[in-house]
């Protein structure tokens, strides 16, 4: 296992290589000047000049591109172009609340949807299976940025249940220490502020799960509807076993690697930023401060943010990879 880990690890060095390459020249491909995009209705020949030399975009394309993998590989992801703030810096400050958003989105639709699929499964045809299939059909076929805005407009206009927007209630003097404000108000035992922060968690994780739990329902229902009419189940089954018992170890343990690599994939792309889901709740995430420096040409910002997300989205890959030899022994062996 561990050579194997290794080697995913040393193959991870030329992907994220080809993608800096990529990544370099797509963004330069994109329409507009970052220089003016700065300037604004400033802008003049000489202040647009003087922009691209203090970021070096004035040179060419071949020593931009490895002046940019010096800084790199020293660390140094460069500043913003229009804040001047570092991108590391602004990267820990936006990454929290998009890990804070798709960890309990992830939980939403992983705790909900496994079961669900599994419950269609086990009675395959009948009013259950149909109620949960059709269900998950609706779930996928739903735009978030409606069903944002309808969980808005109805848990917090109508019922006033939920807050509408932002993380925290501005005016609450809560203490942050790793800006994952739930955790922070368990650390140091700001309970107000660990449940306000929860209350703003829950219509934003609601729109942005509602896509990975219906996709998750209809793998493990699938998976699940395969693995019940092995002969080994039958077996077990005749065996005597609890049923509980045949579940767990013969049917949910064989069905769970399709669903292991959906919440994987899933998961990689929710740590990317959920765009409109934190535009519409107002979430200031990866999702949202990225659509800001597409929208500004802010070339720093997005080669570093995506770099960022594609190496966690590499270590997830990772992790799913590493957990298919918990679940199913025969993986080790293979």
């Amino acid at each position: 296992m561990l050579r194997f880990v290794l080697r995913r690890l040393a193959l991870m060095v030329p992907v994220l290589v080809g993608l800096s390459i990529l990544l370099f020249m797509w963004i330069r491909w994109l329409p507009g000047d970052p220089a003016r995009a700065l300037l604004g209705e400033r802008a003049t020949p000489e202040g647009i000049a003087q922009v691209n030399a203090a970021y070096g975009f004035d040179k060419p394309l071949v020593q931009q591109y490895f002046t940019y993998v010096k800084s790199l590989l020293s660390g140094d992801f460069g500043n913003s172009i229009k804040t001047g703030q570092p991108v590391v810096q602004s990267f820990i400050e936006k990454f929290p609340a998009t890990v804070e958003l798709s960890i309990a989105a992830l939980l939403f639709a992983v705790v909900i949807g496994v079961p669900l699929g599994y419950l269609a499964a086990r009675h395959q045809g009948r009013l259950l299976d149909t109620v949960v299939v059709s269900g998950s059909l609706l779930g996928v076929v739903i735009p978030v940025f409606f069903l944002a805005i309808l969980l808005k407009l109805v848990f917090a206009t109508w019922l006033h249940w939920l807050p509408t927007s932002l993380r925290q209630d501005p005016r609450m003097d809560a203490t942050h220490v790793t800006n994952l404000y739930v955790l922070d108000g368990f650390l140091t035992g700001e309970w107000d502020a660990a449940w306000d922060a929860m209350l703003h968690l829950i219509l934003p994780a609601l729109a942005l799960g509602t896509i990975p739990l219906a996709i998750i329902v209809r793998i493990t229902r699938a998976s699940v509807a395969e693995v019940v009419n092995e002969d080994y189940v039958r077996t077990a089954e005749s065996k005597g076993l609890s049923s509980w018992t045949v579940s767990r170890r013969h049917i949910m343990r064989n069905a769970l690697l399709p669903v292991v690599t959906t919440i994987g994939l899933w998961a990689g792309l929710l740590f990317s930023g959920a765009v409109l889901t934190e535009t519409v709740f107002s979430f200031n995430g990866v999702g949202q401060y990225l659509y800001e420096a597409i929208s500004g040409l802010d070339y720093p910002v997005l080669q570093g943010f995506i770099l960022f997300i594609a190496l966690i989205y590499s270590v997830i890959n990772l992790i799913v990879d590493v957990s298919y030899g918990v679940i199913d022994p025969r993986v080790r062996v293979s």
